[in-house]
């Protein structure tokens, strides 16, 4: 039996999953508010006490990096040590970036699963990168040796946000008045579309019916923000979702740019499958293109939305059965 998990700021999802006919099956899967508990450790243990099954290797996709085993979340106040989780597992047992889980989930979806918004001519040989925005922002490289998958871990939603004109150079000002350090995940984020929204608001941009301050203080901002531009019932909103996706164009364009991602970009996360036709536009990709000498080269990439929400975990379970299918063939050479 596998145990996956794709750990987020909002929501941890665990699920078991066993061998059938050479395919990954779940077996249990369920969602934890991850607010709601003080650490992994206790997500992990009642979700293992609650399923009677021998654990044979467990992977976790965290958000936030990792190290050593040791995993920091940016958006939570967690310590998570693979050590700790192995006492409720078993000690099989690997954490790995989030975005990193993403990246070897896409090798397992089907095409029903990637929503195209740019077909481009993708390289079979070429690298891809995946950007991922939701209750942070993540990213990831994917390379290929030979017909393999070679996946790795990055943190450049945390890069500093460098704005391109006039207005997003006031959106930077703006927000250092607020934050240390601005990086891109403080506006491609669904707190970010927030801080967006604020900025627009606070400096003249846009007003704020009573209506919409209402349904800010009692809803979820980002929902309510992003709603209220789709259904044209806010023009303050819909400023707010343009600048952001814009925003979120040129920063999927910088990542393929230093990944040379010819192979395709893939955009993850909660916030993308919910505004596809706005990143199917025209601000989002002449955002992802507008890099001067080199937007010949862009204008090739594909671009994929993942509609797949269980992606980082079937990526987690992947890892996971190659962990066991490589201590079933160690045990097999000693005996």
């Amino acid at each position: 039996m596998i145990l996956a998990g794709d750990i987020g700021g909002t929501n941890a999802r665990l699920a078991l999953f066993e061998h059938v006919d050479g395919d990954l099956q779940p077996v249990a899967e369920q969602v934890f508010r991850s607010a709601a508990f003080k650490s992994l450790d206790e997500i992990v243990a009642q979700f293992v006490q609650s399923h009677d099954h021998k654990v044979e290797a467990a992977c976790f996709g965290i958000a936030g990096p990792v190290k050593a085993g040791v995993a920091t979340t940016p958006n939570l106040p967690w310590m998570v040590r693979a050590a700790d989780l192995a006492r409720h597992s078993t000690p099989n047992i690997r954490l790995i970036n989030d975005l990193e889980a993403n990246a070897h989930g896409i090798s397992v979806l089907r095409p029903a699963d990637l929503h195209p918004i740019a077909a481009g001519v993708a390289d079979p040989a070429g690298n891809c990168a995946v950007v991922s925005a939701g209750t942070g922002l993540g990213e990831a490289g994917i390379c290929r040796d030979g017909g393999h998958f070679v996946v790795f871990a990055s943190e450049g939603g945390h890069g500093d946000f460098a704005p391109r004109n006039e207005l997003e150079i006031e959106l930077l000002r703006y927000l250092l008045r607020q934050f240390e350090h601005v990086s891109y995940e403080r506006i491609l984020s669904g707190p970010g579309l927030y801080n967006v929204y604020r900025f627009l608001r606070d400096t003249g941009r846009g007003e704020e019916p009573d209506w919409l301050r209402q349904a800010l203080e009692s809803g979820n901002p980002p929902a309510v923000i992003s709603e209220a531009a789709l259904n044209g019932k806010s023009s303050t909103c819909a400023q707010a979702l343009d600048l952001f996706v814009q925003i979120y164009g040129a920063e999927a364009g910088n990542a393929a740019l230093r990944l040379k991602a010819t192979g395709g970009v893939f955009l993850g996360g909660g916030i993308a499958p919910r505004i596809a036709a706005k990143l199917a536009g025209p601000l989002f990709l002449e955002a992802f293109r507008a890099k001067g000498r080199l937007r010949g080269l862009l204008e090739t990439v594909p671009i994929h939305i993942i509609t797949n929400d269980k992606t980082a975990l079937l990526g987690a379970a992947h890892c996971a059965a190659m962990m066991a299918g490589a201590s079933r063939s160690s045990a097999a050479a000693r005996s």
